[in-house]
């Protein structure tokens, strides 16, 4: 490898990249259904209700699942900033923290691995190869740029929710164990709050792939095999903190604490084998474009394997693979973890890959992402003016009762952001850089111009239709106008209400539920099937107040009754 291939990727460039990556599509919607809105609930309940800081809550509805860790952050900046910038946006505040703690994590991690003596490249007989430092900024840019281009975990960094904060964790630990190589002090302090933060974020299924991790880093012939009881001390101080929080807890709240032991105690299991299969189909796709690159970096360094570059990131990667058969119902949770260590590893297949092989990287961002802006602009001139007339038919009957607004701000916008991408299609093209980030730059800059062209020209569309809203306003007038008809007190109850509408209709209008039976207003979730065949129950008891949908919601149907007491 010569110098050249490693000159410095602009630091600007970077920053500007990551800040669009994770800004659009945070500002300018309402939160979203399921876990966006209620991760938001909780932390209003916090902040507003009478459940405390301790156990997350839904107003009354005790939320025993997952861990307390992004119910604290966001409440804590909701707390801080909600009066300057709402609830809704104080609270993605959080979003920007566990992106950059995600980032900053692999960044220096992968820095510090690639500036280690297995690491280097060979020296040329004649000089002219990079610098170790020069050389380690290399795979730290790369393996950041390759988490960008990551395809999906792209809406869940943006969610309001347990997810970031527990990549953040994993990246955490996978900094800290890097950083226990020459550092071990400051290493096992960090990877102690790192444990504590997975398991605060997704409780047990979160911390499991961490400990699996330590158990595979600590393989006599790897570097942290002398530094194994600082790991153990890790833990310990973890395991204190964890305890500190379960007393507490216990004792503020001993029924969410069993009903929290019961939903971790369900997680845990051997999948059926349907279940166990799944993630066989969706990986590839999820994790694309980074774990071909991650395959390669482990055949190229076969000989060296258990070198800490290499058996540092594989032992997370083994970590979250052993993770899914001990888990009933492995899904996207888990597989966000796998993004982490498959892009440190992808950074490291960048400088064995023959010159073909990259200018092929090259060439698929170039036609991949070329494609999915020209889609988005097809689409936009679909819903505005019709054209082409199938795809605008399609967007209709998805988007039912909408109507579009055009707003020229966001046209010149997108446009300015084609235009970017045009300029980077000249750069590869007539310049024909030979720095070795040229590819994972492509690839992350086609996913992020993409998402931000996606969210100019997309965001109202989707907010129509996935934003419980107008429906919760819907449901909070029709309430008080039959409390003040009939004199009864103010009061609520559900009836097969899930969590998203529910944590909805408390973030956008305070609305909580009460199980007292004598209570005569009843929500009730349905389907419009069911009451069209009579068989969504109340048929004789009750009078329907009202009847809606979330936007253009073809199934279901919530309907508010008035329950008779004759």
């Amino acid at each position: 490898m010569t110098a050249p291939a490693t000159v410095k990727l602009p630091r600007l460039l970077l920053f500007v990249l990551s800040l669009s990556y994770i800004v659009a599509g945070l500002l300018g919607r309402d939160p979203w259904k399921t876990d966006d809105v209620v991760g938001l609930a909780s932390m209003l309940s916090a902040l507003h209700g009478s459940s405390g800081w301790l156990t997350p809550h839904i107003g009354s509805l005790g939320l025993p699942q997952d861990g307390p860790l992004a119910m604290w952050v966001g409440g804590g900046l909701v707390a801080l900033f909600g009066s300057l910038l709402g609830d809704i946006v104080a609270s993605r505040l959080a979003n920007l923290i566990w992106f950059l703690l995600t980032l900053a994590s692999l960044w220096y991690g992968t820095y510090l691995l690639g500036r280690r003596t297995e690491a280097q490249p060979l020296a040329l007989p004649f000089g002219g190869e990079p610098s170790v430092k020069d050389y380690g900024r290399l795979l730290a840019d790369s393996a950041t740029l390759l988490l960008l281009a990551t395809i999906g975990i792209l809406s869940r960094l943006h969610e309001t929710s347990i997810v970031p904060a527990h990549i953040a964790c994993h990246a955490l630990a996978f900094f800290a164990l890097a950083r226990m190589l020459d550092k071990p002090k400051s290493g096992a302090a960090l990877l102690a709050v790192a444990l504590a933060g997975a398991f605060f974020s997704r409780a047990w299924p979160g911390l499991i792939p961490i400990l699996f991790a330590l158990l595979f880093a600590i393989h006599p012939r790897s570097g942290l095999w002398q530094k194994r009881h600082y790991i153990l001390g890790a833990i310990v101080i973890a395991s204190a903190i964890i305890t500190t929080w379960w007393t507490l807890a216990t004792h503020a709240d001993p029924n969410w604490i069993e009903a929290w032991r019961h939903w971790n105690s369900t997680r845990l299991g051997l999948p059926e084998f349907e279940v166990a299969m799944r993630p066989l189909r969706d990986l590839p796709w999820f994790l694309w474009p980074i774990w071909p690159l991650a395959m390669l970096a482990l055949w190229q360094w076969r000989r060296w394997i258990t070198a800490p570059h290499i058996w540092l990131p594989l032992a997370f990667l083994l970590g979250v693979l052993f993770t899914l058969p001990v888990l009933q119902e492995p899904g996207e949770p888990e597989y966000v973890l796998f993004v982490m260590p498959l892009a440190a590893l992808a950074a490291f297949a960048l400088p064995t890959m023959r010159r073909g092989v990259i200018n092929a990287l090259d060439w698929f961002a170039l036609m991949c992402f070329s494609v999915t802006i020209v889609c988005v602009w097809i689409g936009w001139f679909a819903l505005h003016f019709g054209i082409p007339k199938q795809i605008s038919l399609n967007i209709a009957r998805l988007t039912v009762g909408y109507e579009p607004r055009l707003l020229w701000w966001p046209v010149i916008a997108a446009a300015l952001v084609t235009v970017c991408w045009i300029a980077l299609i000249v750069w590869r093209l007539r310049l024909r850089p030979t720095v070795l980030w040229r590819g994972s730059l492509l690839c992350a800059s086609g996913l992020t111009l993409t998402w931000v062209l996606s969210v100019l020209l997309w965001l109202p569309p989707l907010d129509y239709v996935r934003s419980y809203r107008p429906m919760s306003a819907q449901v909070k007038q029709a309430l008080e106008l039959a409390v003040a008809k009939s004199g009864q007190p103010s009061c609520l109850r559900e009836q097969g209400l899930s969590l998203g509408p529910r944590a909805s209709l408390y973030v956008f209008d305070g609305i909580t539920f009460t199980y007292d039976s004598r209570c005569p207003f009843v929500l009730q979730q349905t389907t419009l099937k069911r009451i069209k065949d009579g068989s969504a129950g109340y048929s004789d008891v009750a009078t329907v107040l009202w009847q809606g949908s979330r936007g253009a919601d073809r199934y279901d149907r919530y309907r508010l009754l008035r329950i008779s007491t004759q």
